[in-house]
């Protein structure tokens, strides 16, 4: 029984480049088609009433020496854990805009070394809610080896829709929590781990700058933590992040997480922040402080033991002096 392995190679959610192509070991492009709704357009990009339809066309050219039959559908895009726009796999439902998009076939023949226009339309719900929706086309080439392994090659283009009504970007950031790990050397630094989710909690996509400032009392020992930057967000989406800073075990360590969002092409969102603090706690140091002070008690009241020792043995000596001479 032969194995089957679904392998991505490649969904590009932008134009893909002849390079980034053959980088993937992809023989075909695609592209939208030049028409009224634009020229040279590098995705598909929609604005729209609800209850709106239109019709647009996607170009598929085949690089290869024989005839390609890929397959072709529309599918909801996400955001990925790594910060990479995805799309659905075909085998899964869209419930989002990848659902209101109609292929007349679902699979399309090209020739060699020809292009085709592949029409598609696109029907908006009369119910369908103000602000972004996303997802993309897809051709889709399933390849297997000899092996027996079947290889899933993808490669679409992105589609945003934004569909009329009133917007209402906005982004929160929850979660925060700040841990503090010290270390065994007594006068080393610890490390802060800084955890957070950035929620995009308004009805556009929103693309966002983040930074992080740890400081300990009194705004002592201060700074920023390097970022790696957050990805575009789709509504109702979030990210996970989790960042650590060296820091001094100075007592109480407070951090705060700032977010400044925009919409793409669009306006800049009110930036957020939030803070939260821990204890940096130099345990071994403490410890050492401790050993310290009890070896410093331990002497001193050795040395007070030597001192009533010692004026014990000379009252006991003048006591005895004085028995000689009264006798």
């Amino acid at each position: 029984m032969k194995r089957l392995l679904t392998a991505i190679v490649a969904v590009l959610l932008v134009l893909a480049g002849p390079g980034l192509a053959a980088a993937q070991n992809v023989t075909w492009g695609v592209r939208p088609a030049d028409s009224s709704l634009g020229a040279n357009r590098p995705n598909f990009a929609y604005s729209v009433a609800p209850g709106a339809e239109l019709t647009d066309a996607l170009l598929v050219s085949n690089h290869e020496q024989r005839a390609l039959t890929f397959a072709v559908y529309a599918a909801d895009a996400f955001t990925t854990a790594s910060g990479q726009l995805d799309l659905r796999p075909a085998g899964e439902p869209s419930t989002g805009a990848g659902a209101w998009v109609r292929f007349d076939a679902t699979t399309v023949t090209v020739p060699s070394g020809q292009t085709v226009s592949v029409p598609f339309t696109v029907e908006v719900p009369g119910d369908a809610t103000p602000g972004d929706h996303s997802a993309g086309v897809v051709t889709s080439l399933r390849v297997e080896s000899g092996s027996g392994i079947s290889v899933d090659r993808r490669l679409g283009a992105r589609m945003h829709l934004r569909v009329a009504g009133t917007l209402t970007p906005s982004v929160e950031i929850r979660g925060l929590s700040v841990n503090y790990d010290g270390t065994a050397n007594p006068v080393g630094k610890g490390s802060t781990s800084v955890s957070y989710t950035v929620v995009n909690t308004g009805n556009t996509r929103l693309t966002a700058t983040h930074g992080i400032h740890l400081e300990g009392p009194f705004g002592w020992f201060g700074a920023d933590a390097v970022v790696d930057p957050l990805p575009e967000l789709l509504p109702g989406e979030s990210i996970a992040r989790k960042v650590t800073i060296g820091s001094v075990p100075a007592g109480r360590l407070s951090a705060s997480v700032t977010v400044s969002a925009a919409v793409p092409g669009g306006a800049q969102v009110e930036p957020v922040s939030v803070s939260a603090a821990t204890v940096a706690i130099p345990w071994s140091g403490a410890v050492c402080l401790l050993l310290f002070v009890c070896l410093v008690l331990a002497l001193r009241a050795r040395g007070k033991a030597r001192v009533v020792g010692e004026k014990k043995r000379i009252e006991a000596a003048v006591a005895a002096a004085l028995r000689e001479k009264e006798a």
